[in-house]
């Protein structure tokens, strides 16, 4: 599979260095350079690239100006780089599949450029649900195993499994960790899209909750049905996820009282 590319990064060196990164890549094609946010915009619009390495801080307009001038939906998938840890967060408000903090090596380009190829793989599966993809050694399918989120200034990495469950609120996802809340700016939808489907279950269109979290479902009124959590937490499913808990608790996993 050949992966279309843009990079869009001010300084000269950066963008030698991500082409430099890329070299052990053949399968990307690199289509177009810019060096500011105009240029980027055109860029998009001319070419249908898969990707574009985004850096957040630019001339004319920065890389967050990029995706509100060009649209969610039309925005290719994208890795934001940049030189300061606070944008990680807000970055994840674009169709972001990760960041790259500079400096970075080899080695993380090639985890973020391996998360590339899953997102792709996956989307071509949603896209054409008839065709089964068989992923090459390069294309494993790999879901979202770390979400940066906020705390005190700083960006931390939290790992998924460590979420009990995954709340919308407007534009953000609150994360349930025990008894902390934590914000990721980034829509729900977007989130469930690089989840493990076998590890997180959405049982409404404003929850996700992890499968090993829960204690038992319960019938409730009106066809609805109760998720309780282990920590006591009680949470409505949609009527019309219960069936699907029932099949992907019973796939792997010891039955779970309740059902």
């Amino acid at each position: 599979m050949t992966i279309r590319a843009i990079i869009a990064d001010d300084e000269p060196l950066m963008r030698r260095s991500i082409r430099r990164l890329l070299k052990t890549h053949p399968s990307v094609e690199v289509q177009a350079e810019c060096c500011d946010g105009p240029s980027a915009v055109k860029a998009i619009v001319k070419y249908d690239a898969d990707v574009i390495f985004l850096d957040v801080q630019m001339p004319g307009f920065d890389g967050m100006q990029v995706v509100s001038e060009i649209g969610l939906d039309r925005m290719p998938l994208t890795v934001f780089v940049t030189a300061h840890a606070q944008y990680a967060v807000r970055a994840f408000e674009g169709r972001a599949v990760d960041y790259l903090l500079k400096p970075f090596g080899q080695a993380r380009f090639d985890e973020t450029l391996s998360r590339v190829e899953s997102r792709l793989a996956v989307e071509a599966l949603v896209a054409s649900p008839s065709r089964k993809v068989i992923p090459t050694a390069t294309e494993k399918l790999e879901y979202l195993e770390w979400i940066p989120v906020s705390n005190k200034g700083r960006v931390v990495p939290r790992k998924v499994t460590d979420v009990d469950w995954m709340q919308a609120e407007k534009n953000n996802v609150l994360l349930h960790v025990g008894d902390r809340i934590e914000v990721v700016r980034r829509t729900l939808n977007s989130l469930a899209e690089v989840l493990n489907p076998r590890q997180f279950l959405r049982i409404h269109r404003s929850t996700i909750v992890n499968v090993d979290r829960i204690a038992e479902i319960q019938p409730w009124q009106n066809g609805y049905h109760m998720v309780e959590l282990q920590s006591g937490q009680m949470l409505r499913m949609s009527r019309y996820q219960h069936d699907s808990a029932r099949l992907l608790m019973g796939r792997g996993k010891q039955k779970k009282p309740g059902f």
